[in-house]
């Protein structure tokens, strides 16, 4: 199977292309392998490269007075950005952080620019994945106002299994805003319940 493959079907999940544009398309696009614990971007370099996934998980995250915060978790099909930084060109504010062994494709700002203006279907894909990225963005705000960690905790056992099985108690514990042992407790007060 074509190493890109995966790319394409999801592309496929917005727009039409057909092969002669899948083979042009192909021609901008190269696979990197990282190890896990690859530092894809630290906070204050400034992002020129963005990611697709096609395997493995990286962990979005904050420095704040020492400790580490988790914000996001990129697993496959799943593009990974420093929106800000890598739109504006200014530092980045936080780090992206290779869990597993990642294989990625790099998307550099004049990748993009030529796949943009080269191919216009490419276009409307990025404003397509940009606004579900947004809806999600909101949905997790949202949860993270008005859900207790419990009840993020439960979201992600009803929506995100994979990150269950994937990502470190500690990691996930920081992306609820709680202690690891908190993070025990309402594990062990959910397993009791069932």
């Amino acid at each position: 199977m074509n190493k890109l493959q995966p790319f394409f079907d999801y592309v496929a999940r917005f727009i039409e292309l057909n092969t002669e544009e899948i083979e042009s398309i192909s021609n901008y696009l190269k696979v990197e392998k990282k190890k896990a614990g690859t530092i894809l971007l630290r906070e204050g370099q400034t992002a020129r490269v963005s990611y697709f996934n096609l395997k493995g998980c990286v962990r979005q995250f904050y420095l704040v007075e020492g400790n580490e915060k988790s914000t996001a978790f990129y697993l496959e099909s799943q593009f990974i950005s420093s929106m800000r930084s890598f739109v504006n060109k200014s530092p980045a504010d936080h780090y992206l952080e290779c869990l597993e062994d990642c294989i990625l494709i790099p998307i550099t700002n004049s990748i993009e620019k030529e796949l943009l203006d080269t191919f216009p279907k490419m276009e409307r894909f990025a404003r397509l994945v940009l606004e579900e990225e947004l809806g999600n963005y909101q949905v997790m705000l949202s949860n993270q106002i008005f859900l207790n960690p419990e009840e993020r905790y439960l979201e992600l056992t009803k929506n995100h299994k994979a990150l269950l099985q994937r990502v470190s108690l500690k990691h996930l514990a920081t992306f609820l805003g709680i202690s690891p042992e908190s993070l025990s407790r309402i594990r062990k007060r959910i397993a009791k319940r069932n």
